[in-house]
């Protein structure tokens, strides 16, 4: 066998920092691949790095907690919605609706979406003592072990379990909790890729100290101000607290926002300037006469003989000579009236930018919390969310930062207003960006949300109420409402457009046509399904040790696994090696036996693969042009030795045509 695989159970993100120290500084591995941090420290001294200098950062009870839960393996497979992802509206789509706690989640995507998203939104827990949040840890260390992995001593080891089973809302739990979840999404962002948080006085100073610290702080970008409703009569010490923090930082080389397009409607040429329309601006600066005394100086109208002093304390915009070549251009527009000033003209097609800087106060872009709940309320029929964020502030931000064909991801998706918020800027500017959104299946409690839990169950017909099904009902209202209203209407108004046009000449009407025909089947085609993956714990006592497994030596009881535990496993394994969710595998025949084929892989994961189904994969690979497997991964628990060496030893004799080298993989 060529190589053997334990991945099951050793999904977990990547280190592609140690790669590139292996990479750059082997020499400072020992044999059994263990990193010499001296011998680094060491050769990095010599090149007058000094590793001395004081600095300041953040530290808290549980920090090296996070670390581990940052690189520790997933505890989970992936699993599909079969049933719901073969409907026609979802079956081609490319966006992503995921059941399961995000970091469990993170960690299978960190492969596959390793450098693919531009943008990520979260709303996570403010932390604010009444929101409902707690730590909680379902894994299991002693202190011995939780000594060793973290590096600390006895006594600070037993402190950090104590705390990691306690249920706390301190700062401590809320970084704790934070901490891998950021470190994982930082690796998924492109290196343009732009992250937003929401938060709130709560956690707002905890979170950029840990935000300069995993994504450093040169990275930071801006702290957006969004007012999120109008000032209460209920005030604490008399001052209202009406406005929430979206804090946004840069993976690396961000090209900063879009801005906001200048207004245009007021340029006009009443005066058919062959320089195009204009508007008419101020022609001084708020300087004083002392501080520019060349500007300081009486303008004469050349046509009219009129004198125009100028203000000691606002000067004027130009210097005798530069003003002298604007009034023979005919860019100065003096008064008839002295009492009044003169002005310049600044013309549109001049500017040099066509947009004005982003405002950290979205004061007037982004609507209120009684616009995220008037919203719910039209789709649901009801409110059920007290905290979700109106659709406005993710379009203002995705127009900020993501053009089309990007992928957004929010892995606190609450209501699921990211994803809403996807379809509707796309319909809107035509564009194809895809959402990934990610939510635990968090029970509803009756007692502090009975709106939400009697909807659930008795609306939706959920035995087991949770935030989950609200997401999903929520995006599959939001497609309908697109299709049904906005789309239509659309549709509608470029139709009557296009009926305007016949008064337009032949070839003006046929170029016109022909764009709105473009727009109206771009809006036809657009994305607004979505497919569903959730994670599932991995089989109890499903764990592979052996050298070398054989009928004699079984280790899991492979016949207690369902098709549709194989098809999960498929799943897990194909988004570790890189292929996306929403890429399917193909199934190919051998003879009688499936293989499932992607992207120069070939998975086989059944029962009864024989000698006869070897010939047909190596015939395969011969004649099919498009079959060009450089892997052949086996599930070993479906194949006993000897078929294994076969296949093994086959595919290393056999010369085929292609001159193809294939690596065959036992994995379990």
């Amino acid at each position: 066998m060529d190589k053997e695989q334990k991945t099951t159970n050793n999904i977990k993100v990547p280190n592609k920092n140690m790669e590139v120290l292996q990479k750059h500084f082997s020499h400072c591995f020992d044999k059994s691949g263990n990193f010499d941090i001296e011998k680094f420290k060491q050769e990095l001294t010599e090149n007058e790095i000094d590793f001395y200098k004081e600095s300041y950062g953040l530290d808290w009870l549980g920090k090296s907690y996070s670390r581990i839960l940052a690189s520790d393996e997933a505890s989970t497979l992936l699993k599909e919605d079969e049933e719901f992802n073969q409907r026609e509206e979802n079956k081609n789509s490319k966006n992503l609706l995921i059941k399961g706690d995000n970091l469990q989640v993170l960690k299978h995507l960190s492969n596959a979406y390793y450098e693919k998203i531009k943008m990520i939104y979260i709303d996570p827990p403010y932390n604010t003592g009444s929101d409902g949040f707690v730590y909680q840890d379902d894994r299991k260390f002693t202190i011995s072990e939780l000594r060793e992995l973290a590096g600390v001593d006895e006594e600070k080891a037993k402190r950090i379990l104590d705390f990691t089973q306690s249920k706390s809302n301190s700062h401590s739990a809320w970084l704790t909790f934070m901490y891998p979840r950021l470190y994982i999404a930082k690796q998924l962002l492109k290196n343009d890729g732009v992250i937003f948080i929401s938060i709130d006085d709560n956690e707002v100073a905890q979170l950029k100290i840990l935000m300069d610290e995993v994504f450093g702080e040169e990275n930071f970008v801006a702290n957006l101000i969004w007012k999120r409703r109008v000032s209460s009569g209920m005030a604490d010490k008399n001052v209202s607290d009406d406005h929430d923090f979206v804090m946004c930082y840069q993976k690396g080389e961000m090209n900063g926002f879009n801005g906001i397009k200048k207004d245009f409607k007021k340029y006009s040429n009443p005066d058919n300037d062959p320089r195009g329309p204009w508007i008419s601006d101020n022609l001084t600066v708020g300087m004083n006469s002392s501080m520019r005394p060349n500007q300081a100086y009486d303008l004469v109208d050349p046509a009219t003989g009129l004198v125009f002093p100028y203000n000691p304390n606002r000067v004027w915009a130009f210097i005798p000579k530069s003003m002298e070549k604007m009034i023979s251009e005919g860019r100065i527009l003096f008064p008839n009236d002295v009492t009044k000033r003169p002005m310049q003209k600044r013309f549109k097609n001049e500017l040099k930018s066509q947009t004005n800087p982003f405002s950290s106060l979205m004061l007037d872009m982004v609507g209120l919390n009684t616009e995220a709940t008037r919203q719910i309320q039209d789709l649901m029929g009801t409110n059920l969310f007290e905290y979700s964020k109106p659709v406005s502030l993710i379009t203002v931000l995705v127009s900020q930062v993501c053009n089309n064909d990007e992928i957004i991801l929010d892995f606190f998706a609450g209501s699921g207003t990211t994803g809403d918020a996807v379809m509707q800027i796309n319909v809107e500017d035509g564009s194809n960006r895809k959402y990934i959104l990610v939510q635990l299946p968090e029970a509803i409690d009756p007692k502090k949300s009975k709106t939400a839990f009697d909807f659930v169950k008795n609306d939706l017909g959920i035995d087991e109420p949770s935030i989950f099904e609200i997401t999903k009902e929520r995006l599959i209202r939001a497609s309908k409402k697109i299709k049904e209203e906005t789309i239509v209407n659309k549709i509608t108004k470029q139709k009557a457009i296009a009926k305007l046009n016949d008064k337009l000449d032949l070839n003006s009407r046929e170029e016109k046509n022909k764009q709105i025909e473009t727009e109206i089947e771009n809006l036809k085609n657009q994305d607004l399904g979505f497919k569903i993956f959730e994670t599932m714990p991995i089989w109890e006592d499903y764990n592979y040790e052996a050298e070398e497994l054989d009928l004699q030596t079984k280790l899991f009881d492979e016949s207690k696994l369902t098709e549709e535990d194989v098809k999960a496993l498929l799943i897990t394994w194909k988004t570790y090696d890189g292929l996306l969710l929403t890429e399917d595998l193909n199934k190919t025949d051998l003879g009688g036996y499936t293989g499932y084929y992607s992207n120069e892989k070939l998975y086989l994961m059944d029962k009864g693969f024989t000698t006869d189904n070897l010939k047909a994969l190596l015939e395969k690979v011969d004649t099919d042009k498009k079959f060009n497997p450089t892997s052949i991964i086996a599930f070993g628990y479906h194949f006993d030795s000897k078929n294994l060496r076969e296949i093994s030893e086959n595919i290393k004799s056999y010369s085929n045509k292609k001159n193809i080298d294939i690596d065959f993989i036992t994995r379990y």
